[in-house]
Order: C-alpha cells, then sequence, then structure tokens
C-alpha cells in the first residue's frame, strides 16, 4: 500500500516535471523564438541593421522553417528518440538567440531566423503527444492547456523583457533572450519521458470515433491554412504597425504586444471550455466571425479601443483556435486516421502562414501600408467561414462523438 502511494507520487512528480518540460518547449519554442521577434522589428530597422522589407522577410523565414520543423517532426523521432529531439531542438532555438547578436549579414540572421522556425516547429508536434500518455487521464486537459500556455507566457516576456533590454542594445536584447532561452532548455533537459514519439502520440488517442466525413476533413485544413493566414499581420507586425506606421512609439507597440501575450494565455483554456459547452464546430465558426471582425476592425479604426479589443482577442486565437481544430479533427477521422489528420492539419497551419508571410511582405514593400495586410487577412478568415458552411451542406449531417481530453487542450 505504501508502496503504491510512494510510486503514484513519483509518477506525478514524474508527469509535473513533464508538463514543465512542455511549457517550457512551446515557451522557447514559439513564445520567444518567433514572437520575441516582433518586438524588435522597429529597432532592427531604426538601428539599421536591416531594412523594413528585409526585416519583414527575416520575420517570414522564421514562419518557412516552422513549416519545416512541423513536416520533419515526425522523420526526426526515426533517427533519435522524441526526448532527444525536444532537447537538440530546445538547444537549437537557443543558439539561434546568441547567433543573432552578431549582425554579420542578411543571409546569416536569415538561416539563425529560419533555425529557430524549424526547432519551433517540431517542439510544438512532438511535445504535447511526448507528455500526454504519462499524465493521468484526469489531468490531461490541463496539462494540454498549460503546454500551450507557453506559447503566451513568451509573448508576454517578450513584451515586458525586450523594451527593459533594448536600454542596452540590440546586441544585448538578443544575448539576454539567448539566456533565458538556455534557463528553460536546462529546466526542462531531464522532464523529458523517455518514450518514442510514435507510441505517445498512439497512446495518446484512444478512444474510437465513429466514422467522419472525408469531404469535411478536407475542407477543415483549407479552414485552418486560412486561418492561419489572417493571424500572420497580428502576428509579425502588430508592434511595427503600432510603433511607426500610427507613429506612437516602441512603449505602446509593446503595450498591445503584452495584450497580445495576455490573451494567448487563456486562449486555449477558454476555447476549450467553450467548445465542451456548445460543440467544437459551432465553437470554431463562432472562432472564424469574431477574428474576421477583430482583424478588420483595424482596417476601419486604430482607436485605442480598437487596438485593445483587437490585440487581446487575436492574441487569444493564435493558440487558442488549435484545440478547436484539433477536437474537429477527432471528431471527423477515425482512430487510426487521427494523427495523420492532425499532423495535415498542422502542417496546412504552417503552409497557410509562410505562404502569408511571404505574401504580406511583399505587399508591405510595395505599398509601404499594413492596411491591405490587415483587410486580405479578415477577408481569408470569412472566406474560411464560408466555406465551412458550404461544405458542411453539402455533407450532410456527420455524426461526431464527445472529444477525448487530448482535444481540451
Amino acid at each position: 500500500m505504501e508502496a503504491n502511494a510512494a510510486a503514484s507520487r513519483r509518477g506525478e512528480k514524474g508527469a509535473g516535471h513533464a508538463i514543465l518540460s512542455g511549457t517550457c518547449a512551446s515557451l522557447v519554442g514559439v513564445g520567444l523564438g518567433r514572437f520575441a521577434y516582433s518586438p524588435l522589428i522597429p529597432p532592427l530597422i531604426t538601428e539599421q541593421w536591416f531594412t523594413p522589407s528585409q526585416a519583414a522577410y527575416l520575420a517570414a523565414a522564421n514562419l518557412v522553417g516552422y513549416l519545416v520543423g512541423a513536416f520533419c517532426a515526425r522523420w526526426m523521432t526515426r533517427l533519435a528518440p522524441a526526448a532527444w529531439v525536444l532537447r537538440a531542438m530546445m538547444v537549437l532555438a537557443t543558439a539561434a538567440f546568441f547567433a543573432c547578436a552578431d549582425p554579420w549579414s542578411f543571409l546569416w540572421f536569415f538561416l539563425w531566423r529560419f533555425a529557430a522556425g524549424v526547432s519551433g516547429g517540431a517542439l510544438m508536434v512532438l511535445a504535447a503527444p511526448t507528455i500526454l500518455p504519462h499524465v493521468p487521464e484526469s489531468r490531461r486537459g490541463l496539462a494540454s492547456g498549460a503546454v500551450f500556455t507557453g506559447v503566451g507566457l513568451g509573448i508576454a516576456a517578450s513584451g515586458t523583457l525586450v523594451p527593459l533590454l533594448l536600454r542596452w542594445g540590440l546586441v544585448a536584447t538578443w544575448c539576454g533572450l539567448g539566456a533565458l532561452a538556455l534557463l528553460l532548455t536546462v529546466v526542462a533537459w531531464r522532464g523529458w519521458p523517455d518514450q518514442p514519439a510514435e507510441q505517445t502520440v498512439a497512446a495518446a488517442t484512444v478512444r474510437q470515433p465513429p466514422a467522419g466525413s472525408r469531404r469535411m476533413l478536407k475542407a477543415l485544413y483549407v479552414e485552418y491554412a486560412l486561418n492561419a493566414v489572417g493571424l500572420v499581420p497580428h502576428m509579425i507586425f502588430l508592434v511595427d504597425f503600432v510603433a511607426r506606421s500610427l507613429g506612437r512609439g516602441l512603449a505602446v507597440g509593446a503595450f498591445c504586444w503584452i495584450l497580445f501575450g495576455a490573451g494567448a494565455l487563456v486562449g486555449p483554456v477558454l476555447a476549450g471550455y467553450i467548445g465542451d459547452r456548445i460543440g467544437f464546430r459551432l465553437a470554431l465558426r463562432l472562432g472564424f466571425v469574431i477574428q474576421a471582425a477583430s482583424v478588420a476592425l483595424l482596417v476601419l479604426t486604430a482607436s485605442p479601443a480598437a487596438l485593445i479589443w483587437s490585440s487581446i482577442v487575436i492574441g487569444a486565437f493564435v493558440p487558442g483556435v488549435v484545440p478547436l481544430v484539433l477536437a474537429r479533427t477527432q471528431e471527423l477521422a477515425d482512430r487510426d486516421a487521427q494523427k495523420a489528420a492532425w499532423s495535415t492539419a498542422t502542417t496546412a497551419f504552417a503552409l497557410g502562414q509562410a505562404a502569408a508571410a511571404y505574401g504580406f511582405s511583399f505587399l508591405f514593400a510595395e505599398t509601404g501600408s499594413y492596411t491591405p495586410l490587415f483587410a486580405l487577412a479578415a477577408t481569408a478568415l470569412a472566406v474560411a467561414l464560408i466555406l465551412d458552411f458550404l461544405v458542411a451542406g453539402r455533407a450532410g449531417p456527420v455524426a461526431v462523438r464527445a472529444p477525448s481530453t487530448v482535444g481540451r487542450q
């Protein structure tokens, strides 16, 4: 009896460390690795490290790397255990921060921003499936939410730390972010469960859903990619839009970025809660409406109220849309196809991000205005909503199941 209790306590402690490792991974790989760059765009331009168009293309390089990392993550686990792949990707993300402290050349920066994206994509694909099977079933929803909360923590941290570090210059800022990433890597190092990713992913999807609609599943991939397009202007250009385009300074831009991060902190939990209450199909449609309206708002007005609302709401949906789409793939795909469906959906999202990042960067370089970017982003979200209604109407009613705890992230 005492032995069982002791084993249970050790298991809970191990699961807690694993959850912490997952949070650190999403914080380093995406929260800092991607989003810390956004508040750095204005000083990179004003300090003449790069031109505005070059800074935008460097942001896009990270999203292309994210696509590559997400696509190659499962291949990486065939070469080494998932735990070691996760450690290696956190080390790569950390190294990228220190490498960017030297503006050697545009190509040098491009390659390291791309490498940071690769690490972020792989970490986001592998972290949660590696952890969840080692967490008690009653805590898997909370554990998933904690992992994705790392994205919001990174956004909020970048919004508060970057302005402080910039007092000592850009070199000190990059090194400071690298030091934080190194600390988080050390904290996470021994928390990863030593189990292959293929086993953990399979273990995380143990319930058998009814047969889904192939047409609706394919449409979901397109909708997820369009949702990514709709998020890109905020993810990349929000700080520069406020600081330089609106002329309100880096402090106001950083404040909007903190609000963006605050939204990201509550987004996953709130989205999962609403999906549980009203159904994930309706929750996703409602999400498209809210996102489209919040992005389009900045086309019409740049009032303080509009900036606050749009920053918080879109920040919430950056990680918040993930559990909604994950649950929909579980509703629409058979158990044996769920892993492949989620992998395809993640790749579609990454592809939408990368394509929009380069397309919007080109459009900004040509026009010098952010207004067309927000207009196109809102249009993409509206198209995603329309597509969901059209395909659902043709497919007819589809039986769905109550999502498992894996979907409540």
